[in-house]
């Protein structure tokens, strides 16, 4: 059941999306502190809507570059789960040979071209991907993957001039948790103007959406799809949605009192797993026994790579293997 494929139009292949990947990510966090994992990780916990809706409307023919928090986008576009663990761990069958960690998964079968850790630099990557495919037929297209922080870089302007300028199939999805580590966005962006405006501003056609609700995520990503491929030009989306914990590893930071309490603990309220199994339990297309069920089988799953993926070789560090580029090229 593990390799279950999203499809958008099933609610609860959405909802075993983004379950698997918060019980990856919650399996991850309990293993963290044994201190055998080689990179620092940031969670996408509260966000897996976004990757689940977002990739349930992609090929295989499309492509992803995502940024530092990408376990989400990976596994959402199909990405090898064990080869993603071993990454984690810097085993040799990671995913780039246990030499990338966390922030540079790749997987070129799946469609996912790379996580680019410094902010804002997922977009001219793949911009230069879509340019690439409009040299063709135009039935592909590239999602460029960023936070709000991105849109006070350099790059996130000249990526969408370049994008507006040349008509690329670029689709920018912005993931506005509204923190830049510790930084609200109100103390970074002035009050009267929005991310999406700045989008705006270089001719971009801009959507945005709660990107807490999976099914919202799904239409809205359906539309700018439709508009990329039958405009041939960029389009660009802001989901608004919450990170909960830590910028950067596993832990809840709420005792450093940056955040307003109340919205920690009231984060069940937007919780996009929540949202979506109180509605299908509501509409009876779905049960209490069934998502038990389903839990099970992908935790005991989720043990059992993790156990493997211990046993495998560390990666090898010799000067004759430091040439590579991917494990699944």
């Amino acid at each position: 059941m593990i390799s279950q494929l999203i499809e958008p139009q099933n609610e609860v292949s959405l909802l075993y999306g983004m379950l698997l990947i918060r019980r990856i990510e919650e399996a991850l966090i309990a293993e963290y502190p044994k201190q055998e994992m080689r990179c620092p990780v940031h969670f996408s916990i509260g966000q897996e809507a976004i990757a689940v809706g977002v990739s349930s409307n992609l090929t295989a023919q499309d492509w992803i570059v995502s940024n530092h928090r990408s376990h989400a986008h990976y596994i959402a576009k199909g990405g090898n789960l064990k080869s993603f663990i071993a990454e984690l761990y810097g085993k040799e069958s990671g995913c780039c040979l246990g030499r990338g960690g966390s922030m540079h998964l790749t997987d070129l079968k799946a469609g996912f071209l790379a996580g680019i850790p410094i902010v804002g630099s997922s977009m001219p990557i793949a911009a230069g991907i879509a340019m690439s495919q409009s040299w063709g037929k135009r039935e592909s297209l590239t999602v460029a993957y960023i936070g709000d922080a991105a849109a006070e870089s350099g790059s996130f302007h000249e990526t969408l001039n370049f994008a507006s300028l040349h008509n690329l199939p670029l689709l920018t999805v912005c993931e506005n948790n509204e923190y830049s580590i510790f930084t609200p966005l109100s103390q970074r962006q002035p009050m009267n103007r929005t991310i999406t405006d700045l989008a705006s501003s270089h001719g971009i056609k801009t959507y945005t959406g709660n990107g807490d609700n999976v099914l919202e995520v799904v239409e809205v990503t359906k539309e700018a799809r439709n508009y990329i491929l039958s405009n041939s030009k960029p389009a660009f989306i802001e989901f608004n949605t919450y990170r909960l914990l830590e910028h950067c590893g596993p832990n809840f930071d709420d005792d450093l009192n940056y955040r307003d309490p109340s919205d920690v603990k009231n984060f069940t309220n937007r919780d996009p797993i929540s949202i979506l199994l109180k509605k299908l339990i509501q509409e009876k297309k779905f049960t209490n026994e069934e998502l038990t069920q389903m839990d099970e089988t992908i935790k005991i799953e989720i043990s059992q790579l993790i156990l493997d993926v211990k046993n495998e070789p560390d990666a090898n560090y010799s000067l004759e293997n430091t040439m590579f580029w991917s494990r699944n090229d």
